[in-house]
Parts: structure tokens; sequence; C-alpha cells
């Protein structure tokens, strides 16, 4: 089983991207903890407490830990005290492997947590610097995509979620003041279940998630792929 850190610029946007893997590794054993940059306040019908209590459900419903990093929503920056804050969460958890945003993406906070955590990668195998934790340089970096780009996603891999779907829908209704509250974002749970419908048929299953990678994925067999 692996230790495995999931990075999201605000609450909501694991769920968004990989609310079904993340249920999927869950149940498959996998140490998972969710690791929110902001607190995704101000929006126009939440508040801070109101947000707490809709990540806090929203874990529960996913069994996971998660934890608030406390940089400013809409003002996240890549700096070197960013990168070492990660970092040093990165070597607390002792993370193996980290989900992380596409680097393509117009919501800056987006863009910039993708530069903050990709470097804080790089800072959490260092000796000799101030950080908690033992030094790990986590093996593997994989995007998933919660874009705010109307574009084609174009995955280096999909995972199959079929069993999943209703976890990651749940998970995200749990924002309420974002995805209920909020009319013009009703249509987001329905639009997630057919584009995960439709990637799920591009590899036989019923849904799937897409996540990209700039390094090869090593396969010690076939017995994972969806047949």
């Amino acid at each position: 089983m692996a230790n495995i850190l999931v990075v999201g610029p605000h609450p909501d946007d694991q769920e968004l991207g990989m609310g079904g893997t993340i249920a999927r590794l869950v149940d498959a054993g996998h140490d998972m903890l969710l690791l929110d940059m902001t607190n995704g306040e101000p929006t126009p019908h939440g508040s801070p407490e109101q947000r707490e209590r809709e990540w806090t459900a929203a874990a529960k419903i996913l069994h996971v830990r998660r934890h608030q990093l406390g940089l400013v929503n809409r003002a996240v920056e890549h700096t070197l005290e960013a990168r070492h804050r990660v970092a040093g969460v990165i070597r607390q958890h002792q993370a193996q492997i980290v989900f992380l945003p596409h680097p393509e993406d117009a919501h800056p906070d987006h863009r910039a947590t993708t530069r903050i955590v990709e470097d804080a990668r790089f800072d959490a195998k260092l000796t000799k610097i101030d950080l908690p934790g033992e030094p790990i340089y986590p093996k593997w970096l994989i995007y998933y995509y919660c874009m705010h780009l109307r574009r084609v996603v174009d995955p280096s891999f999909c995972i199959d979620i079929a069993d999943h779907i209703s976890t990651k829908e749940a998970a995200i209704l749990a924002y309420e003041s974002q995805f209920v509250a909020a009319p013009h974002n009703r249509k987001v749970v329905d639009w997630l279940r057919q584009m995960c419908g439709y990637l799920g048929s591009r590899i036989g299953t019923a849904y799937a998630e897409p996540f990209f990678t700039k390094e090869p994925i090593g396969l010690t067999g076939l017995e994972g792929l969806v047949m």
C-alpha cells in the first residue's frame, strides 16, 4: 500500500477532479491525505464556517483525512515559503504518490498550486533544510483535471470509477454552498457524470476519470488493465 497525497487549490477541487479515484484508492487500502491550499473563501454563497462544515462532510464521505495549508484564496503565489510548507506536508505524510491539478488552467490559484507542488516535490528530498519529517522524493506526480478552461481533456490514462461514481457525486454535493445554492453550478454534477461516462466508454467501463503524467508510468504487468 502507498502513502498518497492529493493537493487541491480549494476545497472541492479534489472531489471534482478525482473523487471517484480517491474513493477507489481508499477502498484498496492506501493511506490517503487531502491537502487544501486555501479555504476557498470568499465565494458568493459561502463562508469560512460553511466551507469547513462542507469539506469535513466531504472527507467523511470519502473516508479520508484532510489538512488545510492556510494560503489565501485568489492570491496563491509560487513562493519559497509556500513550497517549503507543502514539502513539509509531503515529508510528514511520507507521500510516495502526489496528485495535483493539471498545469494548464485559467485559474491563477490552480496554476500556482501546480508549480508549488512540483517544486515542493524536489524540496521534500533535501537534507540540511529546516523542514519537518524525514526527506522523501515522491516517485510519481500525477495530474488530475479540474480546469477552468473549455478544453477537451487529453489523459495519459483513465481509472475505472464505475463502482464509485455515486460516492464522487455525494462528496461534491456536500459542498452545498457551491453546487446547490449557486444556480450556475448546479449542472456541474451532471456534466461530470457525462464526461466520466464518455471516458469510461473509451476504456470499456461505465465511468472513468482522466489523469495526465509528464513522466512515463511503469507497469509490472497487464493485470490492472480494463479489458
